[in-house]
């Protein structure tokens, strides 16, 4: 445990600039307990008022916390979220920023990924990539994926990139950690055509052979491949089926291992998702948020090429 309390005082100060005096709160659950313990020891080792609270894991990323969690959240400082489902895009998380908390969301931590991989980062890198790419989806009105002869085109007109650079030290900043990811909220009824999933996929994991989807209209119409009944919830209703997310992986430490907070930080890669984007300036709310990670991408920003299989190119 000292290991993993040493890595978690560097982590409060590199990344959100823990002071003595601040109220800092872990939000976990039990499968994620020992990493929370580390981060509650390191908070009162600090100085900081430390609290823990210890949750029922939700059964799906982006399901609201209990309402009690959601009030203490608003009253701290700090908040940093070590759970087994995502807590990113929940009204408490948007809620808890918008009252100045600095939030660290960490869904599908494990021990390896704190204390190796995308945690290791040089984020002052990272902070630096990631601005430059989220600038570049502010700026563009369409985005392009081509992947294994698919192409999948995504409406981003009016909508503002969001930067997870890994640094969350002014107050209502927030993103995830490990980090390193520009994303957007695509306009929901605006991306057509088909793309491969070939990375993993939030309700599988790591992928052992690639999904197909097909999206028309912003919305998912078909899945197949193996294990895709596993996504039968994105195929339940339209907003479950809404694509509302276009992200890019920016960090070069991060390690593709099956789970979607360090995969999806993978350097060169591009995600879409499913589901929710209220939390990042869309309009769709969902029961869900589940990402899909494509390996070696080639990725334009209106006629911009950004990244050719998998590799930046120097436009950046």
């Amino acid at each position: 445990m000292s290991e993993l309390v040493k890595i978690a005082e560097g982590v409060l100060i590199s990344c959100l600039d823990a002071k003595a005096g601040e109220a800092v709160l872990v939000v976990t659950n039990d499968s994620r307990s020992e990493i929370g313990e580390a981060l509650y020891e390191a908070s009162k080792n600090l100085g900081c008022e430390a609290m823990m609270l210890v949750m029922k894991e939700r059964e799906l990323s982006g399901e609201e916390p209990p309402k009690a969690v959601a009030e203490a959240m608003k009253g701290a400082d700090i908040v940093i979220a070590p759970t087994a489902k995502s807590l990113t895009h929940t009204n408490a998380r948007i809620q808890a920023a918008a009252a100045g908390t600095r939030i660290a969301t960490m869904p599908g931590i494990t021990k390896e990924m704190f204390s190796k991989g995308a945690m290791t980062a040089d984020y002052t890198k990272v902070e630096k990539l990631t601005d430059k790419i989220t600038a570049m989806l502010t700026r563009a009105d369409t985005a392009r994926i081509e992947k294994d002869g698919k192409v999948l085109t995504i409406s981003l007109k009016g909508r503002d990139g969001v930067p997870s650079p890994g640094v969350y030290k002014a107050p209502g900043k927030c993103g995830n950690l490990p980090s390193g990811e520009a994303y957007i909220a695509p306009l929901e009824d605006g991306s057509d055509g088909e793309m491969i999933i070939d990375g993993s996929m939030v309700g599988i994991g790591r992928l052992d052979a690639p999904l197909h989807m097909v999206i028309t209209d912003g919305k998912l119409r078909s899945v197949t491949g193996e294990k895709s009944e596993n996504l039968e919830v994105l195929l339940k209703n339209e907003t479950n089926a809404t694509l509302c997310e276009l992200g890019i992986g920016t960090n070069e430490a991060a390690i593709l291992n099956g789970i979607i907070l360090e995969d999806e930080k993978v350097y060169g890669t591009v995600h879409i998702a499913f589901g929710t984007n209220t939390s990042f300036g869309g309009m769709n709310k969902a029961e869900c948020h589940m990402d899909g990670i494509i390996l070696k991408p080639t990725l334009y920003l209106d006629d911009v090429l950004v990244i050719k299989e998998g590799e930046f190119t120097n436009t950046l």
